[in-house]
């Protein structure tokens, strides 16, 4: 599963360059931080991540439910973030990006992936606090700091990272973009334009960034949990 989703592919990828480097960059650091082994890929979607985890797992086993709407060839374990068929304890590491708001019940998520996680196992997630409504009608929570925190700590993880993505420039913009391309419609397209724009506006949105990272306007948050 993609950093983010929502639209037409090629208008995905144009609308959330900035978001999709930040997400890409910090999963790289915390794989060759905390991946390792057999690595559950939950929600994996088309695996888009097998490219940039290679280096650091031994095995990427991609796990979904039969109604994904991304390739299922790319599916390796039919199932679901709530009853994974595997043996309890039979994976080094995990990871679940961009799932946990397409999930009715995220505690009993978590509580799965603890179960097949070995002692000592690395769960890397990341779920979103500000972004618009996506892959409807099953889109249902935004997590904050303080919602992950207990879901994680309740399934008996412990937390190494709780990192916000970004503060409010990256979000304020790249949703500006997103904008931009809802509005690109009909026979007055106007889409080398509103491509340029786009790419202004993240390429700005970025540089602003820097200089103010106020953690209560993130659009996603990355959390590295351990089971003891």
């Amino acid at each position: 599963m993609s950093a983010m989703r929502g639209g037409t592919q090629g208008a995905r990828k144009r609308s959330n360059l900035l978001t999709a480097r930040i997400h890409d960059r910090e999963l790289k650091r915390c794989a060759g931080q905390y991946l390792k082994g057999r690595l559950a890929d939950i929600g994996c979607g088309d695996k888009p991540y097998s490219d940039l985890l290679a280096p650091f797992v031994e095995e990427h086993v991609g796990i979904d439910h039969e109604g994904t709407q991304h390739d299922r060839s790319r599916v390796d374990l039919t199932g679901t973030a709530y009853d994974i068929p595997a043996a309890d304890a039979s994976f080094d590491s995990a990871i679940c990006t961009a799932v946990l708001e397409h999930l009715e019940e995220p505690e009993q998520a978590i509580r799965e992936c603890w179960r097949i996680l070995k002692p000592g196992g690395h769960a890397v997630y990341t779920a979103p606090f500000i972004w618009h409504v996506h892959e409807e009608p099953r889109d249902f929570y935004r997590y904050s700091r303080y919602g992950l925190e207990y879901l994680f700590k309740k399934a008996g993880f412990e937390i190494l990272e709780l990192k916000a993505l970004s503060g409010f420039w990256t979000t304020f913009g790249v949703l500006l973009v997103y904008k931009m391309q809802s509005l690109n419609r009909g026979p007055l397209r106007w889409l080398k334009v509103v491509d340029a724009l786009g790419a202004v506006t993240q390429s700005v949105a970025g540089l602003m960034d820097r200089l103010d990272r106020a953690e209560q306007w993130t659009w996603m948050y990355l959390v590295v949990a351990r089971k003891p």
